[in-house]
């Protein structure tokens, strides 16, 4: 079964990934994220916001600890107030490489303890090589009970996303993350 077909096979029933599903030399067309922002569309207000330095030590990287997951895994803290957002903007700035990336998408998959709470499914569409690009995406948060809420709160780290990254429908990119609501208290 093709890749993609397999992703979404695993979104469709709901199954946060143990591993991830390539490898970061997947990425051949050299797409990386260097800022990342999410605001509340009803006030404004930014909520998170953080960038990579311009002049980035590419000899830096290389001496990391080789890592495989380094820079594909991202924890998030936030009040309980962001659960209870309605819209919120998420803009993404990356850079692309040598090459042309066609049909840039990204699906992503938010969980509460190994229970789906919501699918995101994003187009970039095309990408010219050597470019900068920004764009935003709005994600409609789904109105969660206020019992669910608590349990989210008390439970750090129990919410998880997995974010998905496919050109020309071949898997390229995969990224975690994990999510605390328990901030400010």
């Amino acid at each position: 079964m093709p890749l993609m077909s397999q992703v979404l096979k695993e979104c469709a029933i709901g199954m946060l990934t143990v591993d991830y599903l390539c490898k970061p030399e997947d990425n051949v067309y050299n797409i990386d994220f260097t800022r990342f922002k999410i605001r509340d569309l009803e006030t404004g207000s930014v909520l998170f916001e953080i960038a990579k330095p311009h002049s980035c030590d590419p000899e830096d990287e290389e001496n990391g600890d080789g890592d495989g997951s380094a820079g594909r895994f991202v924890r998030y803290q936030f009040t309980p107030a962001f659960l209870r957002l309605r819209n919120v903007g998420a803009t993404v700035e990356f850079t692309v490489g040598d090459r042309p990336v066609n049909s840039f998408r990204m699906i992503e998959r938010h969980y509460f303890q190994n229970k789906v709470l919501k699918n995101f499914d994003f187009d970039f569409g095309f990408c010219i090589p050597n470019s900068r690009n920004t764009c935003e995406h709005i994600y409609e948060f789904p109105q969660l009970h206020e019992d669910l809420i608590g349990l989210m709160v008390e439970h750090p780290y129990e919410t998880r996303s997995d974010s998905f990254y496919f050109v020309d429908n071949k898997l390229i990119m995969h990224n975690k993350a994990d999510y605390a609501y328990d901030g400010g208290q």
